[in-house]
């Protein structure tokens, strides 16, 4: 699996760092600070999985037509990594929203609630 890689949006401070158990496990991690920027990954490599917080917007809407920050990179991967397994962490007050991800239609390998522990994403991966 040295091969292997997974990229870590990180948005926020909630955000784990899994890095010890991707290391063990053999995945190369990239870090990115958004969505965008992973998307720019996407499109140059083969992912195998994404790490991603969940936001609602609850006020904003993102991209004119989109209900949450994920929403567009699911769209991206259809085309550029439909293979891509997008593990999702969320805090427990967005959890109530994640449906809104289903209008995409790409599947969701796992979702955790935040705070999370390694053990939790090991079984992901």
């Amino acid at each position: 699996m040295s091969n292997s890689v997974v990229i870590s949006i990180i948005e926020s401070m909630m955000f784990p760092d899994f890095g010890a158990l991707y290391q063990r496990k053999g995945f190369n991690e990239l870090k990115v600070e958004s969505v965008r920027k992973a998307i720019t990954l996407v499109k140059k490599q083969t992912i195998d999985y994404i790490v991603v917080e969940f936001s609602y917007a609850y006020s904003t809407n993102y991209s004119g037509i989109y209900k949450s920050n994920i929403e567009v990179l699911l769209v991206s991967l259809f085309k550029y990594s439909p293979n891509t397994k997008v593990i999702v962490l969320a805090k427990k007050k967005e959890m109530q929203y994640l449906h809104v991800l289903d209008a995409v239609d790409y599947p969701i390998h796992g979702v955790l609630q935040l705070p999370t522990t390694i053990d939790k994403m090991e079984s992901l991966i």
